[in-house]
């Protein structure tokens, strides 16, 4: 009986490494850092993304109120529905998430106050860095709250695809803020919403990232 030849593009898979607690937190600190940043220079050009973030900033500049106050306030709701959705691990994080880029929000100013920055320079930068640090925080199992809770649980419920879901209410969104600011900030905002989810599909795939 001949021996079977050995497959040598079988690779055993390698187990996922549990994240340390010093790493979830700093991750988490550097991942809100990062996309509270991003949305700080979208502020700064009056433009809009979309999710919770960019109503937050629709609502700032409709108001007045400060954008971490907004923030926070329009992620509570959505906060007691990821308990139900997503159990009180996933949430309490999320939570964490919310009130350090509610935190940050008021300390951006105060470092930097007011940039001068070409406005769809402004738009494609803060999207984009708005996206980097949002995968900073999904890989520390937690989120910046919002709308892509909501968008779960519809998918849960009806069985509607949470990525059609969650692009509806981003394009919702950005066709309110028609409502506040002029038309040429609401098409850069929808390019750098588009530059955003790029990045999040691009980068956040199942079994890509190993950590948990």
């Amino acid at each position: 009986m001949t021996a079977r030849p050995i497959d040598a593009t079988v690779v055993a898979p390698v187990p996922a490494l549990r994240h340390s607690l010093f790493e979830d937190v700093f991750g988490l600190v550097t991942g809100t850092f990062v996309a509270s940043l991003g949305l700080y220079i979208l502020k700064s050009a009056h433009a809009v993304t979309g999710g919770t973030a960019g109503l937050s900033l629709l609502l700032s500049y409709a108001t007045g109120w400060s954008f971490g106050l907004v923030y926070f306030l329009s992620n509570m709701p959505f906060f007691l529905l990821a308990i139900r959705a997503k159990g009180w691990n996933f949430s309490l994080r999320t939570l964490v998430s919310i009130v350090l880029v509610s935190g940050f929000g008021y300390l951006h100013p105060l470092m930097l106050p007011q940039p001068q920055l070409n406005p769809v320079y402004a738009t494609l930068v803060g999207n984009l860095l708005a996206g980097v640090g949002m995968l900073m925080v999904f890989r520390h199992r937690s989120s910046l709250g919002g709308l892509n809770t909501l968008s779960l649980i519809v998918q849960d419920k009806l069985g509607w695809r949470a990525g059609y879901v969650q692009l509806t209410l981003d394009t919702c969104v950005i066709l309110a803020a028609l409502t506040v600011v002029p038309l040429g900030n609401v098409l850069v905002s929808a390019l750098g919403a588009a530059v955003l989810n790029i990045v999040l599909a691009l980068n956040h795939r199942p079994g890509r990232y190993l950590g948990h």
